[in-house]
């Protein structure tokens, strides 16, 4: 994964333990060490020794084999991330998932990406998109990216917005809601809506589906009280 500040770490140690990080996370399975080596362009001796560390701090675990996955302590990290709005959210997210019959999920953003928070698929379909807690894509892509630019003055947007892009962002804001087909998964389309919650950076809600019987504006007239009564609780 390209780091993502083209300056220097201010600890090239830290810096490398969280490439390891990141590099199990979008792996998503157990990595050898020389694959994970090879990833991160470490000599083995100094990615041994960073996940040792990690290793006993419960970051990261080790199979018979000696693979490396991600470790429980990181579930434990995740849960304190904007707790207060994890759990307000997801009841709120779970309604909204049972009832229009998609996955829902809450976006966040961080420096120039969307991340997932926390996400909840419906409990009753047939078909239902996983949408990773974590997971993360270039806030100038997608429904849930536009939901966020939409809040932000364009002084801060991506150097990278187009003409194009910068009036969907604009039919965004007028219409308070907005959509994608094909842009982060190839085959899937996303509805979001803002959600502003005071003192925090933008954030959106949204659903991501196959397809669906229910038109883009009535999934976002229900995702949109969704962001109303989170809002409204915090």
């Amino acid at each position: 994964m390209p780091a993502r500040q083209d300056t220097a770490p201010a600890s090239q140690t830290l810096s490398r333990g969280i490439r390891l990080l990141e590099e199990l996370s979008d792996a998503r399975a157990p990595l050898s060490i020389d694959d994970l080596t090879a990833r991160v362009g470490l000599h083995r001796s100094v990615a041994y020794r960073l996940l040792r560390t990690l290793e006993d701090h419960g970051l990261v675990s080790r199979d018979a084999t000696g693979a490396v996955r991600l470790g429980t302590g990181l579930a434990a990290l995740a849960a304190g991330v904007a707790a207060d709005l994890q759990a307000e959210a997801l009841p709120e997210l779970t309604a909204a998932a049972n009832d229009l019959g998609m996955t829902c999920f809450l976006v966040v953003l961080d420096h120039d990406e969307c991340v997932t928070l926390t996400s909840v698929e419906p409990r009753h379909a047939v078909t239902a998109v996983a949408q990773r807690p974590g997971s993360r894509h270039p806030v100038t892509r997608g429904a849930p990216g536009r939901a966020i630019l939409a809040q932000l003055p364009p002084r801060r947007w991506p150097d990278d917005v187009d003409a194009r892009l910068a009036a969907e962002i604009a039919e965004t804001v007028e219409r308070g809601w907005a959509i994608s087909r094909d842009e982060v998964v190839p085959s899937l389309r996303a509805v979001a809506v803002p959600l502003v919650v005071q003192g925090r950076e933008p954030a959106a809600v949204a659903v991501v589906h196959v397809s669906s019987a229910l038109d883009d504006a009535a999934i976002a007239q229900r995702l949109a009280a969704t962001a109303a009564a989170i809002s409204a609780a915090l």
